[in-house]
């Protein structure tokens, strides 16, 4: 689903050409069980997140582009990073329930009951370049998503070009860094959703416990698949 910098120079160039055929977007299974993730994230919170946001984007989404036929043979990723070209009448409700879909998509994939700990390699030679070290890059990651208000996502990208540097940035809503030409790495959900129930108004607390679950190796593989030289 997301965009591999090797095959796109340009982001508006992305997937230019329809697929063949109807697509029918759905919803991915979690790679790990409902209770996998805790104490950091809970089973009723996960459940609710996956089950019920999540999918409420996928469905609402299949259900605006039935007005517009001709939209499905496009994937999540075009819709997303061609907003302009979707018919007005239904352009918020698809910006929307495409991000939520692509969002959430990656988010899921950014966890693993085995995670945690410090990533190695390049990945980790990069952070020390362009933020001083890894705790560094921690502590400017968890402050943005602080600092972010109201909802939306905390992001580590890449600039889409060759050997750019890393960046911390937060999207509000279901924006995505795509629409903005950058290459997501990681991601962290900090609408109020995705952490209320264990957590009530302690985002702070989120964000700092949430190191213990992220799956640096899918990171890893995301940055090292993202050079274009």
């Amino acid at each position: 689903m997301i965009m591999n910098l090797r095959h796109s120079k340009v982001l508006s160039e992305y997937d230019a050409e329809p697929v063949p055929g109807r697509i029918k977007h759905t919803l991915p299974p979690l790679p790990y069980a409902y209770d996998a993730l805790e104490p950091y994230i809970d089973t009723r919170t996960l459940t609710l997140h996956h089950d019920k946001h999540h999918a409420s984007y996928v469905t609402n989404l299949n259900t605006v582009l039935d007005k517009y036929p001709e939209l499905h043979a496009r994937t999540a990723d075009w819709l997303l990073c061609n907003l302009s070209q979707v018919p007005q009448t239904i352009r918020a409700a698809v910006h929307h329930n495409v991000g939520g879909h692509v969002n959430h998509s990656l988010f899921w994939l950014m966890m693993s009951p085995t995670g945690g700990g410090a990533p190695t390699g390049p990945l980790a030679g990069a952070l020390n370049r362009d933020f001083g070290g890894f705790e560094q890059f921690k502590a400017g990651f968890e402050e943005a998503g602080n600092k972010l208000f109201g909802s939306g996502w905390v992001w580590l990208v890449r600039e889409q070009k060759n050997d750019g540097p890393l960046q911390i940035i937060t999207t509000a809503g279901h924006d995505h860094p795509m629409m903005k030409g950058h290459y997501p790495l990681l991601v962290n959900d900090v609408w109020e959703h995705a952490y209320y129930l264990k957590y009530e108004n302690r985002r702070a607390d989120y964000l700092h416990g949430w190191w213990s679950i992220v799956n640096w190796e899918a990171v890893s593989r995301r940055f090292e698949s993202s050079d274009v030289g």
